[in-house]
């Protein structure tokens, strides 16, 4: 994708004007074969950008004073059981095997009794909020958490419930939040993406798209399994082409797009692509620095652990620090939290790497002073049922579940909303995915129903037509 935007603005040039790019007779064909080589080759020089004042995207607020300017997103795909970490349900134990007519336990599949969990509970911090003995290292830090146990959707499957909570919408066609924060707020660093996904597979690229937003605020996506830049950053560098033969390809591309845009007019995609190359270029004199996370001293590493999600942790720490506006980490690849079977088991062995990661990243944060402008926000696309599954499992439950946040200006240790005594449904001051995305949009400087944008002859939203903010939860 690195060329198609340009092959286009090279038509109509004859071959004598593609030589100019090194001095010598070369096909159109050689030409763009050879800006491929690299980013560097491919990537528009910013010097010349600035140098010839071509047109910069510029962000659309905030519209008052932002108390958060980064997003640190943990995303658990396959929707973590919040009555086994974060919701106790004592409940469940005296009433377990039955299905006690009091709650609707409507399930997407053929469920049994209830399910208790084994795992004790315990006050934690000066707030008192209970949590489970797997979370030792949240635990020690619930002080700094704002545990929401009353989210609710509306979505029982995968594919759609994780749209919804990405973009605001059950299609796959809308803009994510990380775009829609780009958008509004632009970038803090030119010299590296506003907007970074961290994810062990290469599948998802939907849920990080940018929709009918410019393409420019799309996710850029990196393997967090990989500590090595120069992996985890394919062909970043260009080890054929000097930085003097870069510069007279970038020189002539630069000229062939202002030629190719006066003739034709103006084109987004064009526009975007270049900046992405812009970005690009850029990143070859910072990426390679700010990706490697062995460059850390041993005692934060240790801190982190050694695993994927430390790893993702730890790198989105130095993101933000940065600049980087949004930085979305996944637990991954695969759904590892859809525990349809075999939970307790599979709790015991993922909750530790997860648990020391996410408490990590939230003392690291605070040490920094990086905690107040940095909300750091945890959960999945739904829950698990309290009933079992397959006799050792649970369910997806969209009715009722965790997540929690933490920093950029909302309230630490407190527990806000409830569930039923089983908990199924959210009951006591439930809390939507827009009202989520609402209260986010509002820290980062943001009126949700002004941050809007025009396609297809209608103003849209992240929000949509929903949303309260959640002023209780702010500091």
């Amino acid at each position: 994708m690195h060329c198609g935007g340009f092959a286009g603005a090279l038509v109509g040039y004859t071959q004598d004007e593609m030589s100019l790019a090194d001095g010598r007779h070369s096909t159109r064909r050689q030409f763009v074969s050879s800006l491929c080589g690299g980013f560097g080759a491919v990537g528009l020089s910013a010097m010349l950008q600035e140098q010839l004042g071509a047109a910069v995207s510029e962000p659309v607020g905030p519209h008052f004073a932002p108390r958060a300017k980064h997003i640190i997103f943990l995303f658990m795909t396959g929707g973590p059981s919040h009555m086994d970490l974060f919701d106790p349900k004592p409940a469940l134990r005296t009433h377990a095997g039955e299905r006690p007519e009091s709650v609707d336990l409507r399930t997407e599949r053929m469920t049994g009794g209830l399910l208790p969990s084994p795992f004790e509970f315990q006050r934690r911090g000066e707030s008192g909020i209970e949590v489970s003995e797997l979370l030792p290292n949240l635990g020690a830090v619930v002080d700094d958490l704002c545990v929401i146990r009353s989210m609710y959707t509306f979505n029982p499957t995968h594919t759609p419930a994780r749209n919804l909570i990405h973009s605001g919408n059950i299609a796959a066609t809308r803009p994510s939040l990380g775009a829609w924060i780009s958008y509004g707020l632009g970038t803090e660093n030119r010299n590296l993406p506003g907007f970074v996904v961290l994810s062990p597979g290469a599948r998802g690229g939907d849920l990080w798209r940018a929709g009918f937003l410019p393409a420019e605020h799309q996710g850029t996506h990196f393997n967090h399994a990989e500590t090595d830049p120069d992996k985890m950053i394919r062909y970043l560098r260009n080890d054929t082409l000097g930085a003097e033969a870069q510069r007279r390809q970038l020189d002539l591309m630069q000229a062939l797009n202002r030629d190719h845009q006066a003739r034709v007019g103006g084109d987004a995609y064009l526009d975007a692509r270049i900046r992405a190359m812009e970005t690009a270029y850029r990143m070859q004199f910072e990426a390679l620095d700010v990706f490697d996370v062995r460059k850390e001293p041993e005692s934060v590493r240790e801190e982190y652990g050694e695993t994927p999600f430390a790893n993702g942790c730890l790198l989105s720490r130095r993101l933000v620090e940065q600049g980087v506006r949004y930085v979305h980490v996944y637990y991954g690849p695969g759904q590892p939290w859809d525990d349809h079977i075999g939970i307790n088991k599979n709790l015991r062995e993922r909750c530790p790497d997860m648990d020391q990661a996410s408490a990590a990243l939230i003392r690291d944060l605070k040490r920094r002073g990086l905690l107040d402008e940095t909300l750091v926000i945890w959960g999945g696309e739904f829950g698990r049922t309290p009933v079992s599954e397959a006799g050792d499992g649970r369910d997806h439950n969209p009715y009722g579940f965790t997540m929690w946040m933490a920093g950029g200006g909302v309230k630490g240790g407190i527990a806000y909303g409830a569930t039923d005594e089983f908990g199924f449904q959210a009951v006591e001051n439930r809390v939507s995915v827009h009202d989520l995305h609402a209260t986010v949009l509002n820290q980062l400087g943001f009126d949700h129903e002004r941050l809007t944008y025009r396609y297809a002859g209608r103003d849209f939203r992240l929000t949509d037509v929903h949303g309260t903010v959640l002023r209780e939860l702010l500091a």
